[in-house]
């Protein structure tokens, strides 16, 4: 069944086509990303979709009896409104019931009240709210009742989240729905999306998240669409492919265009009637051969200050916020080539801790003692701050005419512009007009210029195309200067750090030696362990004191049943998940077949979380 049908779309910016001639489709059951570089047009490209914004060109259309959700990167709400208040704004066939029901209880109205008790019931309606606080749990907001002008903008991102996945959207389309999340959250979200039946159309920068959750891949480049059925390892193969072709046949067709250039010199000059289709064959071919590849790359290579022996030292630091404990204690020396990442939940302080160690903010107790040589570079998430009418070559040259580069040389603000993919129509263009992405990139670009050897990065790959993260990944990965990143995006963290600074609650901060993948590994071998330790001591006689003042619980008979058939379900249930997972991520599944097995995963993940609960439960008494 066809969702979204897309025939030649185009937008047009005034001074440029953003995208023209885009032909596409969405199938039922399909979970499709779009990617692409920053600017090429991705979220305007949602927003027509979702119709926020009409096409200058073309038709596309919703297949009418669906309901459509969408999650864009700057939500708007009634300021004025309570969470709660927001999400029960929602307009479907749930909340109208239950405030039916409300207003007909409140005006006694009996008659009103059976009718819509019956609605409600048929519709499972009498858990919404519970629905409701669980999935903002999830996602980490728990003042219900705080107002939504009183939030932060990642805060009122979750809100918006939170909003389109309780209404249940047939087709859900989503820009950027990872940005703003930590970690344990991201993992959920990706969880949740993976096992439901739910058509997805996506833009993300989350590499993981693609891979896991999306059978489908569409990249925009220059205005045209390629499609690859399977996730993002298969993309990634599968492009490697078509650049190889793309390769060999632009090298084949300029041994051709030399073959008919020397057939068009031969020909005897006083000869005015050469073969016409020779000739038109020959042009078509030079313009072909003569337009510009896009095969364009970011380049980062920057000169970085000495780094002295004594780099930066954090000695017994501690931070509190209305007695809450941010940072208790925290003790660390930083060591030359140290490349340490920075995980933890949202609002446990790890931002804070960044602005200790850049001196903008003071530590209630304890000290950050800098060594002289050390020069910070601070990329922080809150963006770049500009005038309205800067030119984006006026904000670099603000800092430096000329740009000391890794290899020695110096290089113009112009041309070191270049370098970031920024060319000279761009670079005397307001800030202003620059996409989310293209302004992080100047960002980037600012701070790197003053040659730091040591970098502080808060966020950075929000807004970045995975182009841009490939490209600063495999700088970090060379930078010969201390690196501390905080960072969301477990494939950037994975590639570029050695070693985690864990934010675990309550001011502690656990000091790991590894990357995020074996932190995680490692901590659910802790809770794995901590599981098993728990049933070994609840399993252990209690002494006689205590039997005789603790009453002790026995399991049934039935519980026993129960608890013995849980322990075989379980692994059961893992391996057909991990069966199902396997089977979406192929990439030769037909669309019918994509449908059934996303069903089947969900429900199999439903069950699991279930019986999960219940053996943890029995587990206590057994």
């Amino acid at each position: 069944m066809n969702y979204l049908s897309a025939e030649n779309l185009g937008r047009n910016l005034g001074e440029r086509w953003l995208f023209k001639n885009l032909t596409f489709g969405i199938l039922q059951g399909e979970k499709v990303a779009l990617i692409g570089t920053n600017g090429c047009g991705k979220s305007s490209l949602l927003d027509v979709v979702a119709g926020l914004i009409p096409p200058d060109e073309g038709i596309m259309s919703i297949r009418k009896d669906i309901k459509v959700g969408y999650l864009n990167q700057n939500p708007h709400f009634i300021p004025t409104n309570t969470v709660l208040e927001t999400l029960f704004s929602s307009k479907n066939e749930t909340t109208d019931a239950i405030k039916n029901y409300e207003n007909a209880v409140t005006h006694n109205d009996l008659e009103g009240i059976s009718k819509y008790t019956e609605i409600i019931t048929g519709l499972d309606g009498w858990d919404y709210e519970s629905k409701v606080k669980q999935i903002l749990g999830k996602l980490g907001v728990h003042d219900f009742d705080k107002l939504m002008g009183e939030l932060s903008g990642g805060q009122q991102k979750r809100v918006s989240l939170a909003k389109v996945l309780i209404e249940e959207p047939d087709f859900l389309i989503m820009d950027e729905p990872t940005n703003h999340l930590d970690l344990d959250t991201i993992e959920w979200l990706e969880n949740h999306l993976s096992s439901s039946n739910i058509t997805l159309f996506l833009v993300t920068h989350d590499r993981y998240f693609l891979d896991k959750v999306c059978n489908r891949i569409m990249e925009l480049v220059d205005s045209k669409i390629y499609r690859y059925v399977g996730n993002y390892a298969y993309f990634l193969e599968k492009k490697a492919e078509r650049a190889e072709v793309e390769a060999a046949t632009l090298e084949k067709d300029k041994n051709l265009l030399k073959k008919e250039l020397e057939w068009m010199r031969r020909q005897p000059k006083a000869r005015t009637h050469k073969a016409t289709y020779r000739e038109n064959a020959f042009y078509e071919l030079k313009e072909k051969t003569s337009g510009k590849r896009n095969d364009e790359k970011l380049e980062l290579s920057v000169k970085s200050e000495r780094i002295g022996n004594k780099i930066i030292e954090i000695q017994h630091v501690s931070k509190s916020y209305n007695d809450k404990a941010i940072v208790k204690e925290f003790n660390y020396t930083f060591k030359k080539g140290d490349r340490i990442g920075i995980v933890g939940k949202n609002g446990m302080g790890k931002s804070t801790l960044l602005g200790m160690i850049n001196a903008e903010i003071k530590p209630d107790q304890g000290r950050v003692v800098k060594g002289e040589t050390i020069k910070i570079g601070y990329y922080k998430q809150d963006g770049l701050e500009f005038e309205p009418d800067q030119k984006v070559i006026e904000s670099v040259r603000e800092i430096a005419e000329f740009i000391k580069m890794g290899d020695g040389r110096e290089i113009s603000a112009s041309a070191f512009l270049t370098l970031f993919l920024f060319p000279p129509a761009v670079q005397y263009a307001s800030i202003a007009k620059l996409s989310g992405g293209e302004k992080r990139r100047l960002q980037l670009l600012k701070v790197l210029i003053e040659n730091p050897n040591f970098l502080i990065l808060d966020e950075p790959t929000n807004d970045l195309d995975i182009a841009t993260l490939n490209v600063l990944e495999d700088f970090l990965i060379g930078y010969g200067g201390c690196l501390l990143v905080v960072s969301h995006d477990r494939y950037f963290l994975d590639r570029i750090v050695d070693h985690t600074f864990a934010f675990e609650g309550d001011g502690v901060i656990k000091d790991f030696p590894g990357n995020y993948t074996d932190y995680r590994l490692w901590l659910e071998e802790n809770i794995k362990n901590s599981k098993k330790e728990k049933n070994q001591t609840t399993s252990v006689p209690a002494s006689k004191t205590d039997q005789e003042n603790t009453p002790k619980r026995k399991l049934t008979f039935k519980e026993k049943t129960e608890f013995d058939a849980l322990e075989k379900d379980l692994p059961e249930l893992e391996k057909t998940k991990a069966e199902l997972t396997e089977k979406l991520s192929s990439g030769s599944l037909t669309f019918d077949q994509i449908a059934e097995i996303s069903k089947k995963l969900e429900d199999t993940v439903n069950s699991l979380e279930e019986k999960e609960l219940r053996w943890l439960e029995l587990s206590e008494w057994a």
